[in-house]
Order: C-alpha cells, then sequence, then structure tokens
C-alpha cells in the first residue's frame, strides 16, 4: 500500500515537473538559440565579452551568488540537501544566455541541470517535503530540463541518477525522474526542440573493429583526462584573481584575442553546427584541443553555461580526425569520440551508452559500450565535477568512496 501511493504521488509529480520544466526548457532553448544567432548575424558582439564578464560578475554579486560553485552546487544539493533557489535559476539563464550572445565557449545542457536542481530543491522546500523527497524533487527537476533542453529522455533521467556518486543509483527516484523526462521531452517536442541527430556508417562487427573501437576509447579517455586538468588547473590561475569582476574581464579579454588568432567563430559559442559537420568531413588534427583551450578559459574566468556540449564538440571533432588513422567512417569516428570523451568527464558510463543509442540509434551499441566502458576505467578518478564521489574502486570491487576533487 506504501508503494502505491508513493508511485501514484511520484506520478502526479513527475507529470506536472515535467510540463512545467519542459516549458522553462523551451524558453532557455529558445533564448540561447536566439543569442547564439544574434551573434552569427553581428559579429562585433564577441568584442563586448570582456564587458559581459563584468556584468556577469556584478550580477551575481548583487544576488549574492559570488561564490557560486556552479555543477558542483547541483551534486550537493542531492547528496547533501544544499539549498539551492529562485535566484540561482535566475543567474544561471540569464548569464549563459549572455555567454552565449558574446561568444563565449559553453553549452547549456549543463546549464540546464542547475536551474533544474535550483527550481526542484525550491520546490521541495516549499512542498515541505522531508529530506528524502526534496532529494528526488530535485533529480526529478533536473531530468526534466535536461531532457526538455536536449531531447534525450531515457539519458536525462539516468544521468541525474548516476552522476552524483558513481557506483550507485538513487533508484528512488526512477519513477519521478523517467516521467519528468520524457513528459519534459514531449513539451519541447511540441515547440520543435529534438536532439542531435546524425547518421552513423558502422564498420563491419568484426574482431578487428572492435579492436579499433577499444584504442579509440583508449585515446578518448587520455583526452577526458586532458580536458579535466585543464580545467582544474585554468580555474586555479583564474583564482588568483581575487576580483571577481577583473577575472572575468581578463578571460573574455583571452577569447576574443584567441577569436581573432582562430580568424574565424568555429570555437565559439555552443558549436552544435560544428558538431554535425564533423559527421560528414574531418577537421583539421588541431580543433579539438583549440576548443579546450576556448572552453576553459570562458568557464574558468567566471563565464557561465555548461561543460556538456562542449565536450561534445571536442570528442566528435577528436574521433572524426582519428577516424582516418583507423579506416572507419568518419560519421563511427565521431559517434564513438562524442560518447567516450562524454563518459570519462562525467564518470558516467550507463549515462553515456545510453546517450549513444538515443542520438546514433541502437545498431552500433556493441561498439558504444565497448568504447565508453574502456574510457570509465582508463580516465581513471578525475571529473569535471569536483563534488562527485567515486564509491566503488573502477578496478576492484571495493567501497572506496573517493571524492573528485579530494
Amino acid at each position: 500500500m506504501t508503494e502505491t501511493k508513493s508511485f501514484l504521488k511520484w506520478l502526479c509529480i513527475g507529470t506536472i515537473t515535467g510540463i512545467v520544466m519542459g516549458a522553462v526548457g523551451v524558453l532557455f532553448h529558445t533564448c540561447s538559440d536566439s543569442a547564439n544567432s544574434i551573434r552569427q548575424s553581428h559579429s562585433w558582439l564577441v568584442l563586448l565579452l570582456p564587458i559581459a564578464g563584468i556584468f556577469i560578475a556584478k550580477f551575481y554579486d548583487i544576488m549574492k551568488y559570488s561564490h557560486d560553485k556552479g555543477t558542483n552546487l547541483v551534486l550537493l544539493a542531492v547528496r547533501d540537501n544544499k539549498e539551492m533557489g529562485i535566484h540561482h535559476a535566475v543567474c544561471i539563464f540569464v548569464s549563459s544566455v549572455l555567454t552565449h550572445l558574446c561568444g563565449g565557449s559553453s553549452g547549456r545542457e549543463g546549464a540546464s541541470l542547475q536551474i533544474g536542481a535550483s527550481l526542484g530543491s525550491f520546490a521541495g522546500r516549499k512542498l515541505k517535503f522531508d529530506e528524502d523527497d526534496r532529494r528526488i524533487m530535485t533529480m526529478c527537476c533536473m531530468s526534466g530540463m535536461f531532457s526538455a533542453v536536449f531531447g534525450t529522455p531515457a539519458t536525462s533521467a539516468i544521468f541525474s541518477m548516476e552522476v552524483v556518486s558513481i557506483g550507485i543509483f538513487y533508484y528512488s527516484a526512477i519513477v519521478p525522474c523517467a516521467v519528468s523526462a520524457i513528459s519534459a521531452s514531449c513539451v519541447s517536442s511540441f515547440f520543435g526542440i529534438s536532439s542531435l541527430s546524425p547518421t552513423v556508417t558502422l564498420p563491419q562487427f568484426v574482431p578487428v573493429s572492435y579492436l579499433k573501437t577499444v584504442i579509440l576509447g583508449a585515446l578518448c579517455s587520455f583526452v577526458s583526462v586532458i580536458f579535466c586538468i585543464a580545467m582544474h588547473r585554468t580555474l586555479i590561475l583564474f583564482r588568483k584573481i581575487k576580483n571577481h569582476s577583473l577575472r572575468a574581464f581578463t578571460g573574455g579579454v583571452i577569447v576574443v584575442i584567441l577569436t581573432a588568432i582562430a580568424g574565424d567563430f568555429t570555437y565559439n559559442g555552443t558549436g552544435g553546427e560544428m558538431i554535425l559537420s564533423f559527421f560528414e568531413d574531418r577537421p583539421a588534427f588541431y580543433v579539438f584541443a583549440v576548443k579546450i583551450i576556448f572552453t576553459v578559459v570562458t568557464l574558468c574566468s567566471g563565464f557561465k553555461g555548461g561543460e556538456i556540449f562542449p565536450v561534445f564538440f571536442i570528442g566528435s571533432a577528436f574521433g572524426s580526425t582519428l577516424s582516418a588513422i583507423f579506416g572507419v567512417d568518419c560519421s563511427f569516428g565521431s559517434a564513438i569520440g562524442m560518447c567516450a570523451v562524454f563518459c570519462g568527464v562525467t564518470n558516467c558510463p550507463v549515462a553515456s551508452v545510453l546517450l549513444s543509442v538515443e542520438l546514433f540509434g541502437g545498431e552500433g551499441l556493441p561498439f558504444y559500450i565497448l568504447a565508453c566502458a574502456v574510457s570509465y576505467m582508463l580516465s581513471g578518478y578525475r571529473g569535471l565535477y569536483s563534488e562527485q564521489k567515486i564509491l566503488y574502486s573502477k578496478t576492484k570491487t571495493r567501497y572506496i568512496n573517493k571524492r573528485i576533487g579530494g
């Protein structure tokens, strides 16, 4: 009887939450897309990035979020019930759109997780939920927002339950997360928002193809480690500039200079169009590395957005480049690169495999799961989120409870 009551409660809450998050997600997606379109039509807006950085820093000071932990706060909100609120959602929404408008290299999926978690934490307190239900409510809203913005409901539901503490799933949240993600996806689909849907040409299912996949997965784990180390060390460097506004201004100036050196706007904004192009044509060998530089400077200096879409860019560019060496189609290299690098930086193999199926179809599942498994193990105990915990060893059946940033 208790299970039935709980099921009906979370079925209703998940549905309502999904509809609300779907509407918020559509608004966020539309605003960030419009910002990118305006910037592409008015390239001079990139010159305003340093000024935008000052505005974002001041805005966070005014909203009393100057020591914002970004997505790390989301993990703490689930694991330790740290409070997030409407102000945090407003901050990340406005600052992410402004970052996109002026050409910062960031995504929107990580930002959507923060918005969803903020609204979920706020709603859980207002509804006077106990601590356990507040955690579930936070994950429920995370799933809904991620699904609405990126259009991958299965990945969104599982990622929210997997990313906080690697080695366990918060199974108590599976119904609300799944229902919220699917409901939000329906809302966003109604408004014409969909996920990336590139066509992938698979190699033959023979031993040599699996061997190539293992090597590709291993190399992608190396790229994920480079990206995480670059984020960590660049953040330390920028934190030496104590003034938030000066820090963001400096980062903005560096991105403007980098854009001038690049000679085009390939590395600015979310890069969705570029990701799709990597499935059709191989980029230059250095493209993935330049995107890493643009992204770490943007996000570590104080601009807002998400890390996930830049990771897709980096992974797909890297895999597409290597496809020539391995004698596979560039679309296959891009698909392996995208899911394997994503797995390496998030430490979420199950969500990564689901992501590959939702984006590329299930025909290549043996390749995708192999690449993600290799990347997960070889990426070690590093990751994008310093507050993430890996509860069980990657090589032993042993409880280690190791924090990424510990």
